[in-house]
């Protein structure tokens, strides 16, 4: 057995808070792992309080359904009750016992997820007493977790549902560390704990960056790394590290050691911000070498670039339709990136990674739509849907359960005024689990906050 074999063999921490680490009675060798009670997410320390909302069976009919896999239903239907989707068709399906909207000339898709988000964690406003997504004082944190900084009172959750049909988010720690620590996926519904709104079943994220940032943030303090050698030697011996705690008869409960062991058992994603397409190129090795998979590269302008590795390594690119050239990494960013990306086969998630694009995601991946087609690659608005619903779901390990309407999952449904791809439409209604969370028509149904700055769509503002 292996060391690589070895740690991907353990489980993670219980929920007792005591020492995890026990024997193996039964077997003599002594290269044998310990054994680890495993985490569930009924018996976690920090486990999901989260609750739908009460919704009524709805039937919304008439409408242009994009279904998030790909698909295009004109006139369609889509029916849910009790949290779930029950069917999606056309207008032959009996609407019998369901509460009927017609959304004839409007159009339907899944709820929108943002992949990359800092809400709760940076939230609004934006004061220093606010700023707790980076634990910058050493160059690795793994065991700081990006739930235990959210505030569920920011107002950017409710405008990302108002403004851009956001259902669910995953929160990631900043990028100023090589290993930022755990990041979590939110359900978008009010909440009086993050635990509320914690979206069961989804597995945990963990956050790393990679080039400018971290050698900049700890070069500019006199220490390692202040180099991409230096990011990347100290990863390697982190990752070393791990595998030795997973493979210590004698190990004690370390913080660090049990979520970089997660990963290595491939419980927790990995999500690294990257934006040169060499490294990530080597970040990838590197991943081989210790044994894990990194899910998406965020930002990755450059993924243009090495669309066939990324294909052939199962690794999404999370990135934006347009930002680039702010930092030397970011230069070659290309508003086509998105459309080579999916001509290469590789998987394309468009994120936010600010708190007013999350509101826009729909005219985010339409630019990144636009610029394809210039460039003579002709993509399907059902799969530009996707690039913002199914494939986001995917990369955080969500997409049994959301991303997509199809019976049985989660009644995350997003109507529109217009068509979601245009610089005009908006939500008109948002369901998130069946309960309908918005309604732009109904003053009661609109996004509040305790902050409110008078932006469209909160509260009574005209």
């Amino acid at each position: 057995m292996n060391t690589f074999a070895a740690a991907l063999a353990l489980a993670a921490l219980a929920s007792s808070g005591a020492a995890l680490a026990k024997k193996n009675k039964d077997k003599d060798k002594k290269d044998d792992p310990p054994e680890f009670v495993a985490m569930t997410e009924a018996e976690g320390p920090y486990p999901s309080t989260y609750t739908p909302y009460p919704g009524v069976a709805t039937a919304l009919v008439g409408a242009t359904v994009f279904d998030g896999a790909g698909g295009r239903i004109e006139n369609g239907t889509v029916l849910f009750k009790d949290a779930k989707v029950v069917a999606v068709g056309d207008a032959s399906l009996s609407t019998e016992g369901y509460s009927v909207i017609d959304g004839t000339g409007k159009f339907v898709t899944p709820g929108i997820i943002d992949i990359h988000s800092h809400l709760g964690d940076y939230p609004s406003p934006s004061v220093d007493a606010h700023s707790d997504g980076n634990e910058a004082t050493a160059p690795t944190t793994p065991d700081v977790w990006a739930e235990h900084s959210v505030w569920p009172q920011d107002p950017g959750f409710s405008r990302a549902m108002a403004n851009g049909g956001v259902t669910a988010l995953q929160i990631l720690p900043g990028s100023a560390n090589l290993m930022g620590g755990r990041s979590v996926t939110l359900k978008n519904v009010p909440a009086r704990t993050v635990q509320g709104m914690k979206f069961p079943g989804a597995p945990y994220g963990f956050k790393m960056a990679c080039g400018e940032n971290p050698k900049r943030v700890y070069g500019s303090r006199g220490r390692m790394p202040s180099t991409r050698m230096g990011n990347l030697a100290i990863n390697r011996q982190t990752w070393f590290d791990a595998i030795n705690y997973a493979n210590d008869k004698e190990a004690k409960r370390n913080l660090e050691m049990e979520t970089l062991v997660g990963v290595l058992k491939g419980d927790i994603l990995v999500h690294n911000h990257c934006y040169r397409a060499d490294e990530m190129a080597i970040v990838m090795d590197m991943a081989k070498e210790a044994g894990y998979r990194v899910s998406a590269f965020h930002h990755a302008v450059e993924s243009y670039k090495i669309g066939d590795l990324l294909r052939e390594n199962g690794v999404c690119s999370a990135i934006w339709a347009d930002w680039y050239g702010f930092k030397m990494e970011a230069y070659d960013g290309i508003l086509e990136n998105g459309a080579l990306l999916h001509k290469a086969g590789a998987c394309v998630v468009i994120h936010s990674d600010d708190a007013n694009d999350i509101q826009r995601l729909n005219q985010e991946a339409a630019k990144a739509q636009a610029a394809g087609k210039r460039l003579g690659i002709e993509i399907s608005d059902a799969t530009t849907i996707s690039w913002i619903t199914l494939t986001a779901a995917k990369a955080t390990g969500s997409d049994a359960m959301t991303g997509s309407l199809e019976e049985g999952k989660m009644a995350d449904v997003v109507l529109w005024n217009g068509d979601p791809l245009s610089v005009y439409s908006r939500p008109e209604k948002v369901w998130i689990d069946g309960a309908l969370m918005y309604d732009m028509m109904d003053r009661k149904r609109r996004a509040v906050s305790d902050f409110e700055l008078g932006q469209p769509g909160e509260g009574d503002v005209k």
